[in-house]
């Protein structure tokens, strides 16, 4: 095969020779003859073929983002907020933010508590359980006892968003972990675990948004107006809409009055 190669490749620059005794590859080479023999030794070492090694985890974030154009579906009557009640939690998000930002230095170097184990970025199912509680992600089902007294545990209930947790989270690992559990969202139903969180993510999330996070945010807001509307999740699934709409300026996903 490597005859081949080099009949339809002739050299350009022909190299004589090397006497095996005069020729040590160990060493440097001392001239322009030596340097290029060593070039063709190394050269006639490689495979023919060689079959990169790829892990398609590390490429997920490097595709190309399509940001869908289509809006919500439309509030059946009687279920769409006023647009007044729009603007007051508009107002309300806009001072919790503006308190993110006053103190998460503070909280960003403070310690946390030894149960507190923070996954990695790129570990979806870890922030998964994290955030919402293996009792969720596994779909454990809960004996009386434990409903009405569920107590501290937070590696079965979720940790909750606090201020501690989420202001040692840089904006990658934001957008990450609102992808993880928005897709999560996408083939299960609501739980108040999962509305505290990414109403947190979203009090994090700085402007102007990059174009992941324009996705993310817009596939959210058409996921919660998909959610029933005849339950007490309502208020919270027209709270993520608001937000997204009236917050982050995307005017075609909001509510009409």
């Amino acid at each position: 095969m490597k005859s081949d190669v080099e009949e339809l490749m002739p050299r350009l620059l022909p190299v004589e020779t090397c006497d095996t005794k005069e020729c040590n590859p160990t060493e440097p080479p001392r001239n322009p003859q030596e340097y290029l023999r060593q070039v063709q030794r190394e050269a006639s070492l490689c495979p023919d073929v060689v079959v990169a090694q790829i892990d398609p985890k590390k490429l997920k974030k490097k595709q190309s983002v399509n940001v869908s154009l289509t809006g919500c579906l439309a509030a059946p009557q009687g279920f769409s907020p006023s647009l007044k009640w729009q603007q007051q939690q508009v107002s309300k998000f806009s001072e919790v933010r503006q308190s993110v930002n006053k103190h998460r230095q503070h909280w960003k170097s403070t310690f946390l508590d030894d149960n507190v184990v923070m996954p990695q970025p790129e570990d979806d199912d870890g922030w998964k359980r994290f955030c919402l509680g293996e009792n969720i992600c596994l779909d454990v089902q809960l004996k009386e006892e434990d409903t009405v007294n569920p107590g501290l545990d937070y590696v079965k209930t979720g940790f909750p968003p606090f201020l501690s947790i989420v202001s040692k989270l840089n904006q990658s690992t934001i957008s990450a972990v609102l992808e993880y559990l928005i897709s999560w969202f996408e083939e299960s139903d609501f739980v108040p675990q999962l509305g505290r969180w990414l109403y947190a993510l979203l009090a994090c999330l700085e402007k102007p948004l990059l174009p992941e996070a324009h996705s993310l945010i817009r596939q959210l807001a058409r996921r919660c107006s998909a959610e029933s509307k005849d339950d007490d999740r309502l208020s919270a699934l027209n709270l993520m809409i608001c937000i997204v709409a009236r917050y982050f300026e995307q005017n075609d996903l909001a509510d009409k009055d």
